[in-house]
């Protein structure tokens, strides 16, 4: 089977490329599933019911979110009500909307998709790792896993990567909104890529207008962030992963 994960969708037009792009990549490279980052894909950050419906109706199976996930507090009772939008797994049990991995029955196989997030510059939140593993142990029976690692560090990315080889199918990390260089299968079979990257304007500051971006870090003032417009494209990754082994057996980037 062959799963698209896409990097981190930022506002309504991100969004809108987002429609406008995914049916058409699908069709022509026969994907099967897709996962999206979605918690910017509302103008301000955050995640609305309505960005989320904006796509799943373009085409997506399984949102994902991160340090964003509730900026918008429309979005928690959807994030109990909708399976297919999750949160970092990291996140305390118990006063935390949502769940942190879901389940997709997909008839001749069922893929399992978690999210988690960084702690090194993010939030103090549990430790990723021996979060993963409470959810290995729960989630046994499946063989095909893919992780969304919400992350800062390239170096806490990469040693979660290596820490599941063998264990999941696929590792994608997200947040930075620049796509990385090293998509590869590591040694027992585990896809992998540090950052997909994002989906939204070229010209832009993560999406920001880059003068306003400019602005916060050369002033230090307090600066609203209003979105760039213009050229867009959407960052992703391929992970063609084998049905019965749960391995990946191809991994290739794409910027469109």
């Amino acid at each position: 089977m062959k799963v698209l994960c896409i990097g981190d969708v930022v506002g309504s037009v991100g969004c809108k490329y987002l429609m406008k792009t995914l049916p058409n990549f699908k069709r022509k490279n026969n994907i099967d599933f897709v996962i999206a980052n979605g918690e910017n894909s509302s103008d301000g950050n955050g995640i609305t019911p309505a960005s989320a419906k904006y796509l799943f109706d373009s085409g997506v199976d399984v949102i994902t979110s991160g340090n964003h996930a509730f900026r918008r507090k429309e979005s928690y009772e959807y994030y109990d009500s909708c399976r297919e939008l999750i949160r970092p797994a990291n996140y305390p049990e118990g006063t935390t909307p949502g769940r942190g991995y879901t389940v997709v029955d997909m008839l001749r196989y069922q893929v399992c998709v978690i999210n988690l997030i960084g702690t090194m510059y993010l939030e103090p939140l549990d430790c990723p790792f021996k979060t993963i593993d409470k959810i290995l142990d729960e989630t046994s029976k499946y063989k095909i896993k893919i992780l969304d690692f919400h992350a800062e560090a390239t170096a806490e990315k990469k040693a979660l990567g290596f820490y599941l080889d063998g264990k999941i199918s696929a590792v994608f990390g997200t947040h930075t909104h620049v796509q990385t260089a090293d998509e590869t299968i590591l040694e027992n079979g585990t896809g992998y890529i540090t950052d997909v990257g994002m989906t939204g304007t070229v010209d832009s500051v993560l999406g920001v207008k880059k003068e306003l971006a400019i602005a916060k870090f050369k002033d230090k003032l307090p600066v609203r962030f209003d979105l760039a417009e213009g050229k867009c494209h959407m960052d992703c990754v391929v992970f063609e992963i084998d049905e019965k082994t749960g391995k990946t057996i191809s991994a290739e980037k794409f910027n469109i």
